[in-house]
């Protein structure tokens, strides 16, 4: 979809009159590569085995002729962001990959100098155009979700930010206020944040360390004894290993949401294998997220579980710090889905379904008091995201699309520089640590950790810290 001046002219987000520190792609280059996971990972009803990651390097220069190079990564979770059973795995990333260079051909062809908040707020409806022109040219049964572009369009954005931190020898994080971006959130979001600078929802400085999240699958082993396959490939393979390896402290466990004894049994024996194993290591504070990933049929399914885990596991519980995207993604589909209730429990928050302001206030309208940030929608979209959820004081987390490499780091960028997210899951160690090669030598207290926490303490650097030569 090439779009002319003509076009960009007329869209309500063109900056008329740039400031000094704008900034225009003038190269952008997309590469992909494939991993195969060590072992599945199952969530949401479906086993994942594989993940292509798109990387995505980018030149960029401002209208005095300054310029640097930024870089960025995202796994294609074409599973997660477009779930069709009826189409083939290889044709929705095919649609993906097809999507991303679409994306990136309009994207080089913006032809003024912004900010890249700026640029991607005017970009983004033709985006959605694009995701339309392919699903009419692959003639897909369904068309590409509005999330799967979020996705696909991530690491473009991602790698605009970093490379605009690098222009200027400043982190990404620290270039939200009107030096760099003169409008306020209204311009955004809505008038709610009229007034109101960016800067003011972003931490300067990154908290030194964030509480990781071990993920478990709901087909992965807890002890040797249910270990059908065993790899020998010198990690840990058993939830029961991985605690002591990894000093897990956070657990995000993930439930079927369509039988509820096997959820409520299965968050039962999690518990009871986790506290022999933090018992040998004299622990006693530890926490787990639910996440259902959209699976429960209705919201009375959700707060059966909830009474039924608190009458068989208190303790369980008692240690549950929020619940994650329970119901269906549509939710102006399946309004009567409110969270009101089982909110009263737990946090619930949305991920899945957050795809822009329209949906964080509509799921703040039916009860849901949390949100789920994520790098694979975006850095610019995690800004203004947090920005909203702070305002209308929800519960904030960061979550992972099995996100190894520059996107781990990205999102342990997001995690660690906005206020009130205390933890991160990073599952890419667990299912696909051959693609983190290289990383774990650059931050090996992100890649290779031991206590816990996530050491965020260097994400202070220029850009996201996500460029190979930084």
């Amino acid at each position: 979809m090439k779009l002319g001046r003509r076009e960009f002219l007329a869209m309500p987000f063109f900056l008329q009159a740039p400031l000094a520190t704008d900034a225009r792609i003038e190269e952008l280059r997309l590469d992909f590569e494939d991993f195969l996971y060590r072992a599945p990972y199952k969530f949401g009803g479906r086993e994942v085995d594989r993940v292509t990651v798109m990387n995505v390097h980018c030149r960029i220069h401002t209208k005095a002729g300054k310029s640097a190079s930024g870089f960025a990564s995202m796994p294609l979770g074409n599973v997660w962001s477009f779930p069709a059973p009826d189409i083939p795995y290889a044709t929705t990333l095919a649609a993906m990959k097809m999507l991303a260079q679409k994306i990136a051909q309009t994207t080089r062809e913006f032809p003024d100098f912004a900010h890249p908040v700026e640029a991607n707020r005017a970009l983004e409806p033709a985006y959605f155009g694009l995701a339309s022109e392919v699903t009419a040219e692959m003639r897909l049964p369904t068309r590409v979700p509005k999330l799967c572009t979020l996705v696909t369009a991530s690491p473009i954005d991602a790698a605009f930010h970093d490379a605009f931190g690098r222009l200027h020898g400043r982190n990404s994080f620290a270039m939200c206020g009107p030096e760099f971006l003169r409008y306020d959130l209204s311009r955004y979001l809505n008038s709610e944040f009229r007034g109101e600078s960016l800067e003011r929802y972003i931490q300067q400085k990154a908290t030194p360390r964030i509480q990781m999240y071990h993920s478990v699958g709901a087909s992965d082993a807890l002890s040797a004894a249910e270990l059908k396959k065993p790899l020998h490939d010198g990690l840990p393979e058993t939830l029961e290993d991985w605690i002591p390896y990894s000093g897990v402290t956070a657990i995000k466990i993930k439930l079927n949401g369509a039988d509820l004894g096997w959820d409520v049994d299965r968050v039962a024996a999690i518990d009871q294998v986790t506290m022999a194993s933090q018992a040998k290591r004299g622990v006693t504070e530890w926490i787990y997220s639910l996440d259902f990933n959209e699976r429960c049929p209705n919201v009375q399914y959700l707060l059966d579980f909830e009474h039924q885990l608190k009458g068989k596991a208190p303790a369980a519980f008692d240690k549950v710090q929020y619940i994650e995207q329970p119901t269906a993604r549509d939710l102006a589909a399946n309004l009567k889905n409110t969270m009101f209730e089982a909110a009263k429990l737990r946090p619930v928050v949305i991920d899945e379904s957050l795809t822009g302001l329209d949906t964080l206030i509509l799921a703040r309208e039916m009860g849901y008091t949390g949100v789920a940030l994520k790098a694979c929608k975006g850095q610019s979209q995690s800004l203004l995201m947090a920005a909203a959820a702070q305002k209308y004081k929800m519960f904030r987390c960061v979550q992972d699309l099995t996100c190894p490499g520059a996107a781990l780091v990205h999102s342990a960028g997001i995690a660690s520089h906005i206020p009130g997210v205390t933890g991160l899951e990073a599952n890419a160690r667990e299912y696909v640590p051959a693609a983190n090669k290289g990383w774990e030598k650059r931050f090996p207290g992100i890649f290779d950790v031991r206590n816990g926490y996530l050491d965020t303490s260097t994400l202070d650097g220029v850009g996201l810290c996500t460029s190979q030569d930084a």
